[in-house]
């Protein structure tokens, strides 16, 4: 089973993450840009986890076999912060970057004008530099977030096939597919959705357009949910082409409309900037 996970914060997670990524079919994977838990307090602070993003984790992946992507935007959360607003200026010089398949994550989180405004300007940027859109939709009152959602990416210049709606359920599956976008939905352990959930989703809308992650981060996650599902869709009956349309033809689809993805890993360099993952000698 090959597995591509859509999207997934490494930065808050172990190298033994990857080792059991890697283990269990984890070939390729996309982490966007998100809030870290600590607010910011300045632009300088995206500046330096964007290169990380672009540096230190794909080096960290490549140690493991796995492809590392990245999305890069200011998110929905800390939009709302005039401290770091700024960062909405700079991103034009990280959007060329090879390895950024994407703006994201961006959408909402409390749906408040400032979210409006930044949302708006970085479809904008998803235009202007010919990537696609990871889309957060809100994670409170989702139905009414989606509505919201959509109104402004109908107002955009981007296209709805260039827009990955991400955190759908079962209340948004249906208008979020009707729209035209692609889906996305993240499995966790007692929140969002489980694996019982998404295979009742992918037994009434198909599997086409569907994308599934693990959304890992430093809370109460578990980066091998990809591959729980696709293990779950087999028992559920799915045929191994559904599972490898769901966990890898999807993400490579919708990503590749970047023309930036590169999934044969070349040998992994020893040091990075002059730093390895090793500790306590070679």
């Amino acid at each position: 089973m090959r597995i591509f996970d859509p999207h997934i914060h490494m930065t808050s997670r172990t190298t033994d993450d990857y080792q059991a990524m890697y283990d269990a079919g984890v070939r390729a994977l996309v982490e966007p840009s998100f809030w870290l838990g600590q607010p910011r307090t300045s632009p300088a602070s995206f500046f330096d986890y964007f290169d990380a993003l672009l540096g230190w984790e794909p080096f960290r992946a490549a140690q493991y076999g796995i492809a590392h992507h990245c999305t890069l935007a200011l998110n929905p959360k800390e939009a709302n912060d005039p401290r770091c607003t700024p960062v909405l200026d700079a991103l034009p010089r990280y959007l060329v970057k090879d390895s950024v398949v994407a703006v994201g994550e961006i959408g909402y989180d409390s749906m408040t004008p400032a979210e409006d405004t930044a949302f708006a300007a970085q479809l904008q940027l998803a235009a202007d530099h010919g990537l696609p859109a990871l889309v957060h939709t809100p994670h409170r009152d989702k139905l009414a977030g989606l509505h919201r959602t959509l109104d402004v990416i109908r107002e955009s210049h981007l296209p709805p096939e260039r827009v990955l709606l991400d955190h759908l359920n079962e209340t948004t599956v249906k208008d979020a597919r009707d729209s035209g976008c692609w889906a996305g939905f993240s499995i966790y352990p007692d929140t969002k959705m489980d694996e019982d959930r998404m295979i009742a989703v992918l037994r009434t809308h198909g599997t086409e357009k569907v994308l599934v992650n693990s959304a890992a981060d430093w809370g109460r996650s578990d980066p091998l949910k990809t591959r729980k599902v696709g293990d779950a869709m087999l028992a559920a009956g799915f045929g191994e082409d559904d599972v490898d349309q769901v966990l890898w033809r999807n993400p490579v689809a919708f990503y590749g409309q970047s023309g930036r993805l590169q999934l044969d890993i070349a040998a992994p360099e020893p040091l990075h900037e002059g730093n390895s993952i090793l500790r306590g000698g070679e």
